[in-house]
C-alpha cells in the first residue's frame, strides 16, 4: 500500500507539471473534438497526429495520446444523445435511449449522466490499472525471450478471436502486418528484405506512413461513400445536473457498467467496444419493465457510457504491464513507445516508472478536464456538428500531407499514405478488417528479435517455448484459444454476436 501511494504521488508529481498538465488538456479537447464528429475516429486522428509527437519528450506524447482516446469516449456520447450517430463505435448503444431522451428534451440530463457515470468509471479504472499495475512489475524477472514471444502469439490470438468478421480474414491480416514489418535490413545480418531494389524501402516502411494510410486517408475515403444526413435535435438541451430520481435510478447501473467495463476493457481484442454493448443487456435484464428501454430509460445510457469509459482506460493494462496492445488504438501507442526509444513490456514500470506511473496519474486529471470540457461546452459542441464535412475533409488530407512529409522530408512518404489509404479502402470494402494488420506490424519485429534471441539462447531448439513453463501455458492458451473460435458452433455463434 505504501509502495502504491508512492507510485501515486510519482506519477501526480509527473502530470500535474506545467507542460504535461497542456498536453492532456490538448488531448482532451481534441479527443473530444474527433469524438463529437462522426466520421474520424480516435485510431485515425492519433495516427495523424503521430508526426506532432515527435518533437515532445515521450511521457507528454504518451500523455497528450492517452487523452485523445478516452476524451474521444466522452465526445461520441455528445453525437450519440443528440444527433443519433454514434461519433465512436463504443457509443453506439448509447443512442437508443440517449436519442429518445433528448427527443423528449431531457439531452441535458442524458449529457450530464452520461459524463458523471464516466467521470466515476474513468476514476475507478484509474485505480484498477494503479493496483494490478504493481504487482504485476514482478512479471519483469521472469519473463525472458520465450516468454516474450508466446505472449506475443497469445496476443495476437486473441486479437484474431475478437476481431470482427471471418477468423481466416483475421489471420490472414496479421501475417500481412508481420510480412510487412520485415521488409528493410535484416536485424542481424544486415542483409535487405523484400526491399524491391528500391533505396527508401531499406530503413522499412515507416510505422507513421502505414497508420495514417489505412486509418487516416482510408477512413477519410470510407466516409466520401455514405451521404451525409445529421438528424441534430431541435429541441432545448435543458439542465445538466440530474435529480434525486434520476441518480437513484442510473446509481446501480454505473456500478454495474464501470464493473464490466473494466473486467472486458483488459481482454486483449475488445478495448472499450464490448462492455456497453454487455452493460445495455445486463441492465434491460435486470430491470423491473424493459419495454422503457429504447424509449428513453436512464439506465440505458448510464450503464453503457460508464462501461466504454472504463473499458477505455484498463486497455491501457495489457499494454503498460506486458507491452501488448490489446486494439489498433493500444498498437499505435506501441508504435509511439518505439519511436521514442521505448521498449514496451513489463520493463516500462522499472526503467521508465515517470512514464508509468505518470500516464495513470494524466488520467484521472483527464478524467476530471474532461468533466469541465463537456458539460459546460455542450453548446458549442453542439455547434461543431453543424460544420459539414466537404470544408473538414480536403482540411485533415491536407494537414496529413504536412505532417507525413515533417518527419523525414520525403515525397515519397506523402505517396506510401496515399498508397496505403487506397489499399486500406479496399480492404475495409472487401470485409478486411485492418487493425490486426496493423498489431501484426507493430508485433511483427518484436516477435522477431525475440524468437531468434530465444533460439540463439537454446541454441536452435525449439523446445525451449514449451519447456519454459510461462511460455508453454501462454502457447497452450493460444492454441485453445484458437481451436475453440474455429469450432463450427462457436464460430456461428461468433458471428452471429458481431452481426446483433
Amino acid at each position: 500500500m505504501g509502495d502504491l501511494v508512492s507510485n501515486l504521488s510519482l506519477g501526480f508529481g509527473v502530470a500535474l507539471s506545467f507542460q504535461n498538465l497542456g498536453l492532456a488538456f490538448l488531448g482532451c479537447l481534441v479527443g473530444t473534438l474527433i469524438g463529437v464528429l462522426p466520421g474520424v475516429g480516435p485510431i485515425a486522428t492519433i495516427a495523424m497526429l503521430l508526426p506532432i509527437t515527435f518533437g515532445l519528450d515521450p511521457v507528454g506524447a504518451l500523455i497528450m495520446l492517452a487523452g485523445i482516446y478516452y476524451g474521444a469516449q466522452y465526445g461520441g456520447s455528445t453525437t450519440a444523445i443528440l444527433v443519433n450517430i454514434p461519433g465512436e463505435a463504443t457509443s453506439v448503444v448509447t443512442t437508443l435511449d440517449g436519442h429518445q431522451m433528448a427527443r423528449q428534451g431531457r439531452a441535458g440530463i442524458a449529457l450530464g449522466i452520461a459524463a458523471i457515470g464516466s467521470f466515476f468509471a474513468g476514476t475507478v479504472a484509474t485505480v484498477v490499472i494503479a493496483a494490478l499495475g504493481a504487482p504485476l512489475t514482478s512479471l519483469a524477472l521472469i519473463f525472458g525471450p520465450a516468454e516474450y514471444f508466446s505472449l506475443m502469439v497469445m496476443g495476437l490470438v486473441f486479437a484474431v478471436v475478437l476481431a470482427r468478421g471471418s477468423i481466416l480474414k483475421a489471420i490472414a491480416m496479421i501475417l500481412v502486418g508481420v510480412l510487412l514489418s520485415t521488409v528493410g535490413l535484416d536485424l542481424e545480418t544486415g542483409e535487405e528484405r523484400m526491399t524491391l531494389g528500391l533505396p527508401f524501402l531499406i530503413d522499412g516502411i515507416d510505422f507513421a506512413v502505414l497508420a495514417m494510410g489505412v486509418f487516416g486517408i482510408a477512413e477519410i475515403l470510407r466516409n466520401l461513400d455514405h451521404t451525409e444526413t445529421r438528424d441534430v435535435v431541435r429541441q432545448a438541451i435543458g439542465r445538466l445536473l440530474p435529480n434525486r430520481e434520476d441518480f437513484r435510478q442510473s446509481y446501480k447501473p454505473v456500478l454495474r457498467g464501470t464493473f464490466i467495463g473494466a473486467i472486458l476493457g483488459i481482454l486483449p481484442g475488445n478495448g472499450a467496444v464490448l462492455g456497453p454493448f454487455a452493460s445495455y443487456t445486463i441492465e434491460k435484464k435486470l430491470a423491473k419493465d424493459p419495454s422503457r428501454f429504447g424509449r428513453g430509460a436512464i439506465e440505458g445510457v448510464a450503464g453503457p457510457e460508464s462501461a466504454n469509459n472504463a473499458g477505455a482506460q484498463t486497455s491501457f493494462i495489457p499494454l503498460l504491464t506486458l507491452g501488448i496492445p490489446p486494439n489498433a488504438v493500444m498498437a499505435l501507442m506501441v508504435g509511439a513507445m518505439t519511436i521514442h526509444g521505448i521498449v514496451p513490456g513489463p520493463q516500462v514500470m522499472t526503467r521508465n516508472p515517470e512514464l508509468f506511473w505518470g500516464m495513470i496519474a494524466s488520467m484521472w486529471v483527464g478524467n476530471l478536464m474532461l468533466l469541465v470540457i463537456n458539460l459546460p461546452m455542450v453548446g458549442m459542441w453542439v455547434r461543431l456538428l453543424k460544420v459539414p464535412y466537404h470544408l473538414m475533409f480536403p482540411a485533415i488530407l491536407m494537414f496529413c500531407c504536412i505532417g507525413i512529409y515533417s518527419i523525414n522530408s520525403l515525397p515519397t512518404d506523402v505517396m506510401f499514405i496515399g498508397f496505403f489509404g487506397i489499399v486500406g479502402y479496399l480492404l475495409i470494402k472487401f470485409g478486411f478488417e485492418p487493425a490486426p494488420m496493423l498489431l501484426g506490424f507493430v508485433l511483427g519485429k518484436l516477435l522477431e528479435e525475440n524468437l531468434r534471441r530465444a533460439l540463439i539462447l537454446s541454441r536452435g531448439s525449439l523446445e525451449t517455448f514449451i519447456d519454459r513453463p510461462v511460455s508453454g501455458v501462454l502457447l497452450l492458451v493460444a492454441v485453445v484459444m484458437l481451436v475453440v473460435a474455429l469450432l463450427p458452433s462457436i464460430r456461428k455463434g461468433r458471428d452471429e454476436v458481431f452481426t446483433e
